[in-house]
């Protein structure tokens, strides 16, 4: 590892702590997440679905089109929801419609998995495993988006941030394994900070790319 990247980045975000602005921005966010523990059903699938929206998507595009569909995303069958994907401009309506038509059938399953397993770690493993369309990407950004505080949501621009500062080298895929060996380090990076993994990835976002979407 380069100590010296690692202690660069810390002292970024550091920096970012130390900005008002986007301090109260990472603890509005933070307090929209808390508010959906224990949400209606239909509000959980709103995230689900945005999670599952935005895999190799983009964020904004993906919020953007779950508001727009509203009560539709609980009602409309899978080609109608390929329809409107494809109207809304989805990169993959199709695919999408799919997973999230499996997704909302599973719905009961998952609030229940929610409410019955303990470990953050455990309960993304059981998404990961149980619930199209979800990895452990999809399913760490889900959970944190319904309240849960310490998983990390290692997307492109994490890897990219990370690689900039000479964190992590060149590799082909991110397999499970890795996930977990790059989880380790924000880890080590949100311990340092006094952070939670939630909240590290916002002020990360951040220092990427200047805001936060979701």
């Amino acid at each position: 590892m380069n100590s010296g990247g690692l202690e660069e980045i810390i002292e970024d975000v550091k920096r970012l702590m130390r900005n008002p602005e986007v301090r109260r921005l990472v603890e509005s966010r933070m307090a929209s997440f808390r508010r959906l523990r224990g949400a209606s059903p239909k509000a959980i699938f709103a995230e689900l679905a945005f999670c599952i929206l935005a895999a190799n998507f983009t964020a904004s595009r993906s919020l953007e089109i779950v508001e727009k569909l509203g009560d539709k995303l609980m009602t409309l069958d899978r080609s109608e929801l390929a329809r409107e994907l494809r109207r809304l401009g989805h990169r993959y309506p199709e695919a999408r419609a799919r997973y999230l038509v499996e997704a909302r059938e599973k719905l009961g399953e998952i609030i229940e998995a929610m409410e019955g397993i303990g470990d953050e770690h455990g309960l993304r493993r059981w998404l990961a495993e149980n619930v199209p369309g979800l990895g452990f990407k999809e399913a760490s950004h889900f959970l944190r988006n319904v309240g849960f505080r310490n998983l990390a949501i290692i997307d492109f621009h994490i890897i990219r941030l990370l690689k900039r500062y000479g964190l992590l080298g060149d590799f082909r895929s991110l397999t499970r394994r890795r996930y977990l060996e790059i989880e380790k380090l924000l880890r080590e990076i949100a311990d340092r900070l006094g952070l939670s993994l939630a909240e590290l990835d916002l002020y990360l976002w951040y220092l990427d790319s200047g805001k936060i979407v979701k």
